[in-house]
């Protein structure tokens, strides 16, 4: 092996150079004279605008995990208080539709009480505002129950009216509540005057589900569909002009001596709240006055002749 390949420098230990303490000085007065410097004269402005535009793609990729990060914590975010916005909203329309149909209830009750209100002028006998409580839950008849009773002055076989027309009357009483039998019931029973011929008859329940039936009116009667039938006010129990019902159908049989005639009640039970209590004619007619026996005259003694 020849001298020349053995390395003959200095080991680090033993290398010379300026020493750290200088270094920091001069690259610290290198520093602060290439600010002052770029300050003044900003020559390094544009190695700058390199430097930011070379590093522009690479800042762009580092911040994607970032942004990332911020919109789909924006987005949980949003989504959260888009929940609880679309929560809020539907309970304030659920709020806003139960008030819409109390209203609504509220608003068809007003009419009913105004066309019981204007019914009151147009009947000339006394009575009583009830609330209807319940229906009778008796599948083979069609009774109500109303909140007044004795105590209010109810009494036995009041008719009882509504906005539209008679409804029934009043078969039982209790203290402080009453049933009502319906004119739809198949023990029920109306006489009625025709408002086009004036012929009186007898309008029965019982003619299946909510119809009325026109019974022993002759084959040949003069009865047409849409004829209007009222209350004759001949029983002396319900007061005459009151709309009862209307004729749907007439079937005249050949065979038969009858005809059979079909009415739609003018007043319906089903919705019905308020309703007014009448009290029956009878009761306001004047008692009838009893036939007192003739006196027999004392008869005078006859005279004797005169002497």
């Amino acid at each position: 092996m020849s001298l020349g390949t053995f390395d003959r420098t200095p080991p680090p230990f033993f290398r010379q150079g300026p020493s750290a303490l200088t270094k920091l000085a001069f690259f610290s007065a290198l520093a602060l004279f290439l600010m002052v410097a770029d300050t003044r004269f900003e020559f390094a402005k544009p190695l700058r605008a390199a430097v930011a535009t070379a590093l522009l793609p690479v800042q762009r990729v580092l911040n994607v995990p970032v942004q990332l990060w911020q919109g789909g914590a924006d987005y949980l975010r949003g989504l959260n208080g888009a929940l609880a916005s679309e929560k809020a909203a539907q309970a304030q329309l659920a709020q806003q539709a139960e008030k819409a149909a109390r209203a609504d209830r509220l608003e068809r009750e007003n009419q009913r009480l105004r066309a019981l209100l204007d019914m009151r002028p147009m009947l000339q006998v006394r009575s009583i505002a009830a609330e209807v409580l319940y229906e009778a839950a008796d599948p083979f008849s069609r009774k109500l129950f109303l909140d007044r009773g004795a105590t209010q002055g109810v009494v036995l076989g009041a008719p009882v009216v509504g906005p539209d027309g008679v409804l029934g009357q009043v078969t039982r009483v209790f203290p402080l509540s009453s049933q009502v039998t319906l004119l739809i019931d198949k023990d029920a029973a109306v006489p009625v005057l025709n408002a086009r011929t004036l012929a009186r008859s007898a309008a029965f329940g019982g003619a299946g589900g909510d119809a009325m039936e026109l019974r022993y009116m002759a084959a040949n009667a003069d009865v047409q569909v849409g004829d209007e039938l009222m209350t004759s006010g001949v029983d002396g129990v319900y007061p005459p002009g009151l709309s009862v019902a209307r004729v749907t159908a007439v079937e005249r049989r050949a065979e038969s001596g009858f005809a059979r005639i079909l009415l739609a009640p003018s007043a319906s039970p089903d919705g019905v709240r308020h309703v007014l209590v009448l009290e029956p004619l009878a009761l306001q007619r004047p008692p009838r006055e009893e036939p007192t026996a003739p006196v027999d005259k004392p008869e005078r003694p006859s005279k004797g002749p005169l002497r």
